[in-house]
């Protein structure tokens, strides 16, 4: 590898080279064949750099030219026409490079196509809502070339979770969409880099998971009494163990729907242990949303209320049914929470 830090600055001029349009002053003097053997000791991101310096390099007088050459103990001849500079590069790195590397490093659509897929299904990796939180502030343009490469049902699901008044707007622009200029895309795709490594910052917060899988094995009234205890020491912590959180008592909150479609695979033996010791309003929640026929049966077993029950068997039960919504939630397959009702305009 070619280090930009190994050329030293002996040159001359009104305006003094960076060190990397010092290396494309250079190559641009080169011979094709000498220059591009020589591309192989840079680095993409080197090469990148110095085609980025080409566009806008300034005309090199002769003798600062030759200064430079001198730099590199006359290995490389003076050269001529230094006016068309990324154009000269261009055909530098043809020389040198096969044409889906040269593609590459001057931004060409089709050899970032592979990069380009792995950062949309990896952006589809993470939580619609988080996406979405990231998304809110980015220009509606923006965010309707972002929804076209996702995956459409994660694309789906971080619409629905963008403000109401503006999703008509970003849909009607993902219609509308062009062709994206490279250049534009890579802007974007450098935004969405950043998001990425929020993403995956959020997935690998392993301590927040640990504490919200140990406070989803307690009972609701403990964890109440934690997180009160942890509010007074951290509001932060909080709020990032909360959303990860959810007991038995929360399916009262979940959207009727998804309480359906959890409920349908409990066997009910499990249900009916569950329930018993409960509270009226959630047991109600629960039996609504079963079966006119099990639940004649489960209310029948619970009659007998929880004389000679183990309490344990109870929370075990509990935390079945619980652990198995967060994995459906956690699959996409239904909401752990109602959605909270949009602010209608005054």
């Amino acid at each position: 590898m070619m280090d930009f830090d190994d050329f030293s600055g002996g040159a001359v001029s009104a305006k003094p080279l960076t060190q990397a349009e010092k290396a494309a002053a250079v190559l641009l003097a080169m011979g094709k064949g000498v220059a591009g053997r020589l591309l192989k000791y840079f680095t993409q991101a080197e090469l990148q750099t110095i085609i980025a310096s080409a566009q806008s390099l300034r005309a090199i007088p002769p003798d600062e030219l030759l200064g430079l050459v001198s730099e590199f103990e006359d290995l490389f001849t003076e050269g001529a026409g230094l006016m068309d500079n990324a154009k000269a590069i261009e055909s530098i790195l043809e020389e040198g490079l096969t044409p889906e590397e040269v593609d590459g490093l001057l931004g060409r659509r089709a050899a970032f196509q592979a990069f380009e897929t792995s950062i949309w299904d990896r952006l589809a990796e993470g939580e619609p809502a988080f996406v979405a939180k990231f998304l809110v502030t980015e220009h509606p343009q923006t965010i309707a070339y972002i929804l076209s490469m996702v995956p459409s049902s994660f694309g789906a699901k971080v619409l629905m979770q963008l403000p109401e008044e503006r999703r008509a707007d970003i849909m009607n622009r993902t219609v509308s969409l062009k062709s994206v200029s490279p250049k534009a895309a890579q802007i974007i795709e450098r935004q969405v880099i950043t998001l990425l490594a929020e993403v995956e910052a959020e997935k690998n917060a392993v301590g927040t998971t640990k504490a919200a899988e140990l406070m989803n094995e307690m009972e609701k009234p403990q964890v109440d009494t934690l997180l009160t205890s942890l509010e007074s020491i951290s509001r932060d912590s909080v709020e990032k163990v909360r959303p990860k959180l959810f007991l038995f008592d929360d399916i009262m909150f979940m959207p009727q729907r998804s309480r359906v479609m959890l409920l349908n695979d409990i066997s009910a033996d499990v249900l009916t242990m569950a329930l018993r010791g409960s509270p009226m309003e959630l047991r109600e929640m629960v039996l609504s949303a079963i079966s006119p026929r099990q639940r004649r049966m489960i209310e029948s077993d619970l009659q007998s209320g929880t004389a000679g029950i183990n309490p344990r068997e109870i929370a075990i039960a509990r935390r079945a049914i619980a652990q198995e919504a967060i994995r459906l939630a956690n699959g996409g397959q239904i909401e752990l929470k109602e959605k909270e009702a949009e602010p209608t305009a005054a």
